[in-house]
């Protein structure tokens, strides 16, 4: 509003996504209704070394930043380097991480997920699959050169969150490989694992299959490298 002459150097630092049992008032998903505010910097740490590093960027930055923490991941430890334990160590907003390389699709996403990402990698690797895991790190702005350049290689993508399909993040990335020369190199459909379209339920039965799990991301991507045997 002031076209740029007043900083707003502020944190919002929160829970967000699938907790346990805490129903719709604070286990869902908002992290595509903040990235589609123009001005926000929105951040979701996977690891321990994400939390660092983005927590201390969103800090030194000048404009207003939300880091989004899935509260499931506090009581789980992650090995960190030297270099990740230093108090130099800061992770560039809108940088996203790929956590493992392949070649035949690649998997786009955030914050817990990211592990359910790599388990699928792990499942699909004994079934002679490779698996290019991105973890997004910022939701906005997305680092789009990295996205792109991975489906370039791979021909092949799924998008994982706990968040609801519409207007998601995983429709946002759909729009850029649309609008991108990215769309040429595809070679199957793009498939999105997301939440349901629905108010996260409290039973647990409910809760339980209204989220993402690892047998439907693994279906998602079997979906999408299926390849025809010749006669």
């Amino acid at each position: 509003m002031s076209a740029g002459d007043i900083a707003c150097p502020i944190v919002f630092r929160g829970p967000n996504g699938a907790a346990s049992g805490v129903a719709a008032q604070h286990s869902q998903c908002f992290a595509a209704w903040y990235a589609s505010v123009p001005g926000l910097k929105v951040v979701a740490p996977y690891s321990s070394a994400d939390a660092k590093g983005l927590m201390k960027a969103a800090i030194r930055d000048p404009n207003p930043v939300i880091v989004l923490e899935n509260e499931l991941l506090y009581g789980v430890s992650f090995p960190m380097t030297d270099a990740e334990q230093s108090d130099d160590f800061v992770l560039e907003i809108g940088k996203a991480k790929v956590e493992r390389e392949g070649s035949d699709v690649t998997i786009v996403t955030f914050s817990k997920p990211v592990g359910m990402a790599l388990e699928a990698a792990d499942e699909m690797a004994a079934k002679g699959v490779s698996v290019e895991v991105i973890n997004l790190l910022s939701i906005r702005p997305l680092d789009r050169d990295t996205i792109l350049g991975s489906i370039k290689k791979t021909g092949r993508v799924v998008t994982l969150e706990e968040g609801w399909p519409q207007h998601g993040v995983g429709a946002e990335i759909a729009a850029m490989i649309m609008e991108s020369d990215a769309f040429d190199y595809l070679d199957a459909p793009m498939e999105r694992v997301c939440g349901a379209d629905v108010p996260m339920p409290y039973a647990q039965n409910l809760e339980y299959n209204a989220l993402p799990h690892t047998n439907d991301l693994i279906a998602a991507i079997e979906r999408t490298t299926f390849r025809k045997m010749a006669a």
